[in-house]
């Protein structure tokens, strides 16, 4: 349900709600048939080190993102203030989460993200469920998406998991973002495709 900013239908800027995960959720059958799109959706099989591997993706300048979702120049500046002004909008949450994507380093803001639904669950049977599946995705040792936690706070979370409430990752949590905060968000600023996004809103 987040946008993805790496895709674009040829010479149709893509909006928000017709993208999820990476696909183009509208496209007919006849966009199929058109060579030119068909290797540009092979590209997204293939790994990138930098967003700038996606810049054929980017549409003209008239047809930016910013302007497809409707963002100021000034509330795409803005989040360059702060990380918390940054993933309080929602545009630019789903922008830094894009980023991280074509890094593929996303595991940090998922687990973020998993954190801030499981602090707003009130049922306990639910809050054990999610507090499990956290655990084995993120958290554990043999997690598929394992953050970069020291042992210490993998031990702790662990422990408070075992009794959840809605304050058992509020440290790791904390950890994570601090993470982010110092290493991913800056990468984010200089990237092309958060330049791009400020020089063409």
């Amino acid at each position: 349900f987040f946008i993805t900013d790496k895709l674009y239908q040829a010479r149709v800027p893509v909006c928000a709600e017709e993208v999820k995960d990476g696909l183009v959720s509208n496209l007919d059958s006849s966009s199929f048939s058109d060579p030119t799109m068909k290797t540009r959706l092979g590209c997204l099989s293939k790994k990138s080190d930098s967003y700038s591997d996606f810049s054929e993706f980017l549409p003209p300048a008239h047809e930016t993102t910013a302007r497809c979702l409707k963002l100021s120049t000034d509330e795409v500046v803005r989040w360059s203030e702060s990380f918390e002004h940054l993933l309080s909008h929602k545009h630019g949450l789903a922008a830094f989460r894009t980023f991280l994507k074509s890094e593929f380093s996303d595991e940090n803001i998922e687990f973020w993200m998993a954190c801030e639904e499981y602090k707003k669950t009130k049922s306990s049977t639910k809050l054990v469920s999610k507090a499990n599946k956290i655990y084995k995705e993120f958290i554990d040792t043999q997690a598929p998406r394992e953050v970069n936690i020291d042992h210490r706070t993998r031990e702790k979370t662990k422990q408070s998991l075992e009794d959840p409430s809605p304050t058992s990752l509020n440290e790791v949590q904390a950890k994570i973002y601090s993470l982010m905060e110092r290493d991913s968000y800056p990468r984010f600023l200089r990237s092309k495709m958060y330049q791009d996004m400020v020089s063409r809103a």
